[in-house]
Protein backbone atom coordinates (compact mmCIF):
# COMPACT_ATOMS: atom_id res chain seq x y z
CA UNK A 1 0.00 0.00 0.00
CA UNK A 2 2.52 2.52 1.04
CA UNK A 3 4.78 1.89 -2.59
CA UNK A 4 1.66 2.36 -3.82
CA UNK A 5 1.05 5.92 -2.59
CA UNK A 6 4.28 6.84 -3.09
CA UNK A 7 4.47 6.06 -7.31
CA UNK A 8 1.01 7.91 -7.38
CA UNK A 9 2.97 10.88 -5.52
CA UNK A 10 5.87 11.20 -7.35
CA UNK A 11 3.92 11.16 -10.61
CA UNK A 12 2.01 13.47 -9.71
CA UNK A 13 3.99 15.89 -8.20
CA UNK A 14 6.35 14.98 -11.79
CA UNK A 15 2.60 16.25 -13.21
CA UNK A 16 1.80 19.24 -10.88
CA UNK A 17 5.21 20.91 -11.69
CA UNK A 18 5.06 20.21 -15.30
CA UNK A 19 1.37 20.77 -16.14
CA UNK A 20 0.89 23.38 -13.53
CA UNK A 21 3.74 25.03 -12.19
CA UNK A 22 4.92 25.64 -15.24
CA UNK A 23 2.30 27.43 -16.87
CA UNK A 24 1.23 29.21 -14.00
CA UNK A 25 4.89 30.71 -13.55
CA UNK A 26 5.37 32.09 -16.98
CA UNK A 27 2.07 33.57 -17.08
CA UNK A 28 3.09 35.89 -13.54
CA UNK A 29 6.69 36.06 -14.55
CA UNK A 30 7.80 35.73 -18.02
CA UNK A 31 4.37 36.43 -20.05
CA UNK A 32 5.97 37.19 -23.18
CA UNK A 33 6.56 33.79 -23.60
CA UNK A 34 2.90 32.30 -22.91
CA UNK A 35 1.94 31.76 -26.63
CA UNK A 36 5.79 30.50 -27.42
CA UNK A 37 4.31 26.91 -27.67
CA UNK A 38 0.89 27.32 -29.20
CA UNK A 39 1.39 30.36 -31.99
CA UNK A 40 4.02 28.24 -33.87
CA UNK A 41 1.04 25.41 -34.08
CA UNK A 42 -0.98 28.15 -35.68
CA UNK A 43 -3.68 28.87 -32.46
CA UNK A 44 -4.82 32.45 -31.58
CA UNK A 45 -3.23 33.92 -28.29
CA UNK A 46 -5.90 33.01 -25.88
CA UNK A 47 -5.77 29.41 -26.58
CA UNK A 48 -2.65 29.48 -24.37
CA UNK A 49 -4.51 31.56 -21.56
CA UNK A 50 -7.22 28.68 -21.90
CA UNK A 51 -4.99 25.91 -21.72
CA UNK A 52 -3.26 27.26 -18.47
CA UNK A 53 -6.25 27.87 -16.56
CA UNK A 54 -7.34 24.39 -17.49
CA UNK A 55 -4.07 22.79 -16.38
CA UNK A 56 -3.78 24.26 -13.43
CA UNK A 57 -7.33 23.31 -12.57
CA UNK A 58 -6.90 19.89 -13.63
CA UNK A 59 -3.41 19.47 -11.63
CA UNK A 60 -4.91 20.89 -8.64
CA UNK A 61 -7.77 18.36 -8.69
CA UNK A 62 -5.89 15.32 -8.97
CA UNK A 63 -3.36 16.30 -6.09
CA UNK A 64 -5.64 17.58 -3.94
CA UNK A 65 -6.38 14.19 -2.00
CA UNK A 66 -10.50 15.61 -0.99
CA UNK A 67 -11.72 16.11 -4.51
CA UNK A 68 -14.75 14.23 -5.21
CA UNK A 69 -13.80 10.89 -7.47
CA UNK A 70 -15.96 12.05 -10.48
CA UNK A 71 -14.08 15.32 -10.42
CA UNK A 72 -10.42 13.58 -10.24
CA UNK A 73 -11.87 11.51 -13.59
CA UNK A 74 -12.70 14.26 -15.64
CA UNK A 75 -8.68 15.74 -14.25
CA UNK A 76 -7.32 12.65 -16.10
CA UNK A 77 -9.25 12.96 -19.12
CA UNK A 78 -8.97 16.64 -19.69
CA UNK A 79 -5.29 16.51 -19.38
CA UNK A 80 -5.32 13.36 -21.63
CA UNK A 81 -7.26 14.58 -23.98
CA UNK A 82 -4.43 18.13 -23.74
CA UNK A 83 -1.65 15.80 -24.05
CA UNK A 84 -2.85 13.59 -26.91
CA UNK A 85 -3.95 16.58 -28.97
CA UNK A 86 -0.45 18.13 -28.32
CA UNK A 87 0.87 15.12 -29.82
CA UNK A 88 -1.32 15.65 -33.10
CA UNK A 89 -0.43 19.57 -33.03
CA UNK A 90 3.26 18.79 -33.15
CA UNK A 91 3.12 15.93 -35.39
CA UNK A 92 0.71 17.81 -37.96
CA UNK A 93 2.62 20.43 -37.60
CA UNK A 94 5.94 20.75 -37.02
CA UNK A 95 6.88 17.11 -37.27
CA UNK A 96 9.70 17.60 -34.71
CA UNK A 97 10.26 14.01 -32.82
CA UNK A 98 11.40 16.18 -29.98
CA UNK A 99 8.28 18.08 -29.39
CA UNK A 100 5.83 14.84 -30.57
CA UNK A 101 7.50 12.24 -28.18
CA UNK A 102 7.07 15.17 -25.00
CA UNK A 103 3.23 15.07 -24.47
CA UNK A 104 3.39 11.63 -24.81
CA UNK A 105 6.14 10.80 -22.00
CA UNK A 106 3.61 12.98 -20.06
CA UNK A 107 0.75 10.93 -21.17
CA UNK A 108 2.93 7.81 -19.76
CA UNK A 109 3.30 9.74 -16.33
CA UNK A 110 -0.47 10.52 -16.62
CA UNK A 111 -1.71 7.54 -17.00
CA UNK A 112 1.05 6.15 -14.23
CA UNK A 113 -0.50 8.81 -11.95
CA UNK A 114 -4.10 6.95 -12.72
CA UNK A 115 -3.18 4.10 -12.09
CA UNK A 116 -1.56 4.18 -9.18
CA UNK A 117 -4.80 6.75 -8.06
CA UNK A 118 -7.55 3.67 -8.35
CA UNK A 119 -5.23 1.16 -6.56
CA UNK A 120 -4.78 3.53 -3.70
CA UNK A 121 -8.83 4.31 -3.46
CA UNK A 122 -9.81 0.73 -4.19
CA UNK A 123 -8.02 -0.50 -1.40
CA UNK A 124 -9.49 2.40 0.62
CA UNK A 125 -12.78 0.90 -0.27
CA UNK A 126 -12.44 -2.31 0.66
CA UNK A 127 -11.03 -1.53 4.08
CA UNK A 128 -14.15 0.25 4.79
Amino acid sequence: MKKNKIIFWVATIILVLWEGVMPLSTVLFAPEYVNAGTKPLGYPDYFAYALIICKVLGVIAIAYPKTPERLKEWAYAGLSFNLIFAFISHAAVDKNIAYMVMPLAFLAILAVSYIYNRKIHSHDRTLK
